[in-house]
């Protein structure tokens, strides 16, 4: 499966909130340096779907609005 999410590094909080439109909100407290709010966002995701952090792969990192692969 495929999503879009926007990613709202340095947040207070983390979450993920699923909007109206299907697309994905993930906050992170991390800051996006050296990869770390990836990484995070990875975490969260996994834990959201309920699937294995190797089964969530980002497309493009350099963006806040990446596309999201869930699953094998």
């Amino acid at each position: 499966m495929k999503i879009i999410i926007n990613v709202k590094p340095n947040s207070f909080e983390d979450s993920v909130e699923k909007k109206e439109d299907g697309t994905f909100v993930v906050r992170v407290k991390e800051r996006a340096q050296d990869g770390k709010a990836n990484e995070k966002v990875i975490r969260l995701l996994s834990r959201y779907f309920g699937v294995s952090v190797s089964e969530v792969k980002i497309k493009n990192f350099k963006s806040r609005r990446k596309v999201v692969e869930i699953g094998l």
